[in-house]
């Protein structure tokens, strides 16, 4: 079956790429429970994901390739099919509870003709619980062997296309296949998933844009993403003209996996530096807030199957070829090495470093044999074949000058090698050394350990005693994934060739109670920390992350690959001018406080002075005598008096309230506070500036406010955290509080909050007997927070007998205390003009003010 959303595809990657109908489903929906099915009909209104919730737990697992070998009977004239029982797709299972039902959705590793794809689709679903793709050849071709190999792959491994003979330059008609494929996929996940049930769990760097496809239609599907390959610092993944798009496409998921802490830590650099985003660790769990909606960060390096590989350490075959080896180099000492035939395997590296170790150590000549077994090429180009031309030309070179007629120090096994020959050797091998430059994971070292420790079949084949301790020795480059998690090993720099012969001659002449207590601890780790267990930690943190998916209103919002969803409170709705100019026209007691930049001025705006039209509203609202109406912000007042002089009877707070008079002619009033801790903070925080290029002190008379805005973005989020920590130190004994906002550290007196302004306002409203029966707040940061939480407790008061009517707004749409979001300063301004022109008396100049606000209202 020919899957019908592949016309057109090179349209999607440009413009509303999500705004296209749904693939027809192709496929029944998978009965769940006895006796229930659901018939596939849903809502097309992404925040219900209706669907019947009556269904045992199941798992859709979305890669690249399905788990399946499939083979042509050209006599029967029909297809064979079977489990790839080494597939990590697999295994995974395991980690599952026996009652999950596992789905895999991807594709064949075959051409198929058209007129046999739907009857296959049933076959591999009813037999296999496999869905496969299907992606038309031509986009195939462009997607795997173009983008993802050519483009994606070379940059993970940081390797960027400086000129045409290093990597190839980005093709856009290559990225479109791209998102063409993901798309493809994606149609096929909504084929059989039910998204209020369903754990989607999709694998790696071919699929990355496909969470947004799925984010887009399921507003609260449950996503999960482990990336298997190297993520880039942020210096080398920027170059990618798409980095954007890839990026929010794995911010749409719930979850994302990572092999190591610097993958994830270079991950959160570039949401940091490319989207403005900042992350915080959650009770041990690395939490990003994007868009009101927590995308989690996991770190847990992928494991092997145990089963298979003990399985595979008693076969016959293996015992019979261990004892071959072993025979085969009597007398040597071997260091094997298991590596495709890539450039970033460092195998033409090893082998100087072996070459070296002949050189220096003249005793091990003829004594020490490498063994090279090199696993097939996943890619073709020339660069595989100048790694290939250049590793048989050094292994020539070596057995040349240090061979004999009967011994080749270097032996390269350039052939398919079946699985039980390599775990002979493992087996055999005193040393494993993996010294590639850059990789993911890398699973050689773990299933060398768990061959050296053998089984009682293996012992006897070898003749070993059965109570013998067990012993190996790993030589890894500090460049792979596995690295970290090898504390016994010897990490190397795989390019400096003198450290990495030095390294296999520490190797193979370490004590052999050195190898046991370094086995031991090695076993102990791979073998508690399999397969089984990756899947099951992620699992288990996937549902964590998901606990909360219906406790939220979400929206849907952005164009193509920029889609995302808003998750706020139930309550939390966008504030009508109509429903807000109706409760003004009949109160009569009204309060009004208004955050200044980010609120009545953009905050990216660099003239920071009220404009005319802002000050005309200002003067509307304040000059009604119903009105009470504060600006309330963190800037100083002489700045503050100086921009609203023209505004008579506007009262103002600066500095969060530090100071604070009700209108022009009257005093400043200010808390009674000692200030002294500044002559304490300035130095500190003058060391900091000094030493973090971009920040500034701002000098407040009540605060000191440091700036890193213009900083380094890692850099300065850095200091920010390191000044904090220092300042909470030294003025522990001090009236002043330390507080970390947006790109600043702000040191200001114990009790001044924007909070205690409204509090102050209210209660003073209450004491004279004019309670307010209209409030009205409206800010745009953190601190305009305290001012939305201080309105909800004073009027919640005893003394306040008629509960007003309260309108505590946010600027922009993100989790706020608040009940009501505007989308920006310009909403702002709309809304004070619809208030303004129903104020009596009119502003002095209606005719003016009608013709600049007119369209407000």
């Amino acid at each position: 079956m020919a899957s019908r959303s592949s016309a057109n595809f090179f349209d999607l990657a440009s413009g509303d790429i999500l705004d296209i109908p749904q693939t027809p489903r192709a496929l029944p929906r998978m009965m769940t429970v006895p006796g229930i099915i659901s018939d596939g009909c849903r809502s097309n209104d992404g925040d219900s994901d209706s669907m019947s919730s009556a269904c045992h737990e199941r798992k859709i697992i979305v890669a690249n390739m399905l788990p399946l070998h499939a083979q042509r009977d050209t006599t029967a004239e029909k297809w064979c099919f079977s489990l790839d029982e080494d597939s990590l797709l697999l295994q995974l299972k395991d980690g599952f509870s026996p009652e999950t039902e596992v789905i895999y959705v991807g594709s064949l590793k075959v051409d198929m003709e058209p007129s046999e794809q739907e009857e296959v689709t049933q076959r591999l679903l009813e037999e296999f619980k496999c869905v496969p793709t299907f992606v038309p050849c031509e986009i195939q071709e462009m997607f795997y062997h173009g983008f993802c190999k050519q483009q994606l792959w070379p940059l993970f491994h940081y390797m960027l296309p400086m000129c045409p003979d290093h990597a190839d330059r980005f093709d856009r008609q290559l990225w479109q296949a791209y998102v063409s494929a993901n798309k493809i996929f994606a149609d096929k996940v909504m084929e059989v998933v039910n998204p209020e049930d369903d754990y989607i769990w999709v694998q790696d760097y071919h699929l990355m844009v496909l969470p947004t496809f799925l984010r887009k239609r399921y507003h609260r599907v449950k996503l999960g993403f482990f990336l298997h390959s190297p993520f880039p610092s942020s210096e080398i993944y920027r170059t990618l003209p798409v980095r954007d798009e890839i990026l929010k496409g794995l911010l749409n998921c719930d979850l994302i996996g990572f092999h190591t802490f610097d993958y994830a830590r270079h991950f959160l650099s570039c949401c940091s530096r490319m989207l403005g985003l900042d992350y915080e660790s959650k009770r041990g769990h690395i939490g990003l807030d994007y868009f009101g909606r927590t995308v989690y960060i996991k770190i847990l390096p992928v494991g092997i199957h145990m089963g298979r590989l003990e399985s595979l350490l008693n076969l016959s075959s293996t015992f019979a070829k261990a004892k071959e080896v072993q025979e085969q180099f009597k007398g040597k000492k071997v260091i094997l090495g298991v590596d495709d035939m890539d450039i970033f395997k460092g195998i033409s590296l090893k082998l100087l470093a072996f070459e070296h170790l002949l050189q220096q150590q003249e005793d091990l000549q003829g004594k020490l044999v490498l063994v090279q077994i090199v696993n097939p090429a996943r890619s073709s180009g020339k660069d595989v074949q100048e790694a290939k031309r250049e590793t048989y030309s050094t292994a020539e070179r070596i057995n040349q000058i240090y061979g004999t007629s009967n011994y080749e120090p270097v032996i390269l096994i350039d052939r398919p090698v079946a699985r039980y020959e390599k775990t002979a050797y493992y087996a055999v091998a005193e040393c494993c050394i993996v010294n590639a430059v850059r990789d993911g994971m890398n699973l050689v070292p773990y299933k060398y350990i768990v061959c050296r420790q053998g089984s009682p079949g293996m012992d006897e084949a070898m003749g070993i005693k059965a109570d013998s301790p067990k012993t190996s020795m790993l030589v890894v480059s500090e460049f792979i994934g596995c690295s970290p998690s090898l504390s016994g090993a010897i990490r190397v720099n795989p390019w400096d060739i003198e450290a990495v012969a030095e390294a296999l001659n520490v190797a193979i002449t370490m004590s052999n109670s050195e190898k046991e207590l370094r086995h031991e601890k090695h076993y102990r780790y791979v073998s508690s920390h399999d397969v089984a267990y990756w899947a099951h930690s992620f699992v288990q943190d996937l549902e964590r992350a998901c606990q909360d998916h219906y406790s939220k209103r979400c929206w849907g919002i952005g164009l193509g690959l920029g889609f995302r969803v808003i998750a706020l409170s139930p309550s939390f709705r966008k504030l009508s001018l109509d429903h807000i100019v109706s409760s003004y026209r009949r109160t009569q007691r009204r309060a009004i406080f208004l955050d200044y930049d980010g609120t009545v001025v953009p905050q990216s705006s660099m003239v920071k002075s009220p404009s005319t039209e802002v000050i005309s509203l200002l003067n509307a609202l304040s000059n009604e005598p119903k009105n009470t109406v504060y600006i309330v912000s963190g800037r100083g007042r002489t700045s503050l008096c100086e921009w609203l002089a023209p505004c008579e009877r506007l009262g103002i707070a600066a500095e969060h309230g530090y100071f604070i008079r009700d209108c022009k002619t009257s005093e400043w009033d200010h808390l009674d506070s000692d200030l002294e801790w500044k002559e304490i903070t300035e130095p500190v925080m003058q060391l900091y500036t000094e030493a973090t290029d971009g920040s500034f002190i701002e000098s407040k008379e009540s605060a000191l406010v440091w700036h890193h805005y213009d900083a380094d973005p890692d850099f300065g989020s850095c200091q920010a955290k390191e000044l904090l920590d220092h300042l909470e130190s030294v003025l522990a004994n001090e009236p002043a509080v330390v507080k970390r906002g947006q790109h600043i550290v702000e040191v200001k007196p114990q009790g001044v909050t924007k909070g205690l302004v409204a509090a102050k306002v209210l209660s003073m409203m209450v004491e004279s007997g004019k309670p307010p029966d209209f409030v009205m707040c409206i800010g745009d940061d953190r601190s305009d927070e305290d001012m939305f939480e201080s309105i909800l407790s004073t009027i919640s008061c005893p003394s306040v007998t008629a509960a007003p009517d309260i309108f505590a707004c946010t600027v922009g749409q993100k989790p706020s205390k608040a009940k009501y979001y505007l989308d920006d300063t310009a909403d702002v301004l709309k809304l004070l003009g619809g208030l303004a022109n129903a104020s009596n008396p009119k502003p002095i100049d209606t005719a003016q003010f009608q013709l600049a606000f007119g369209s407000f209202i």
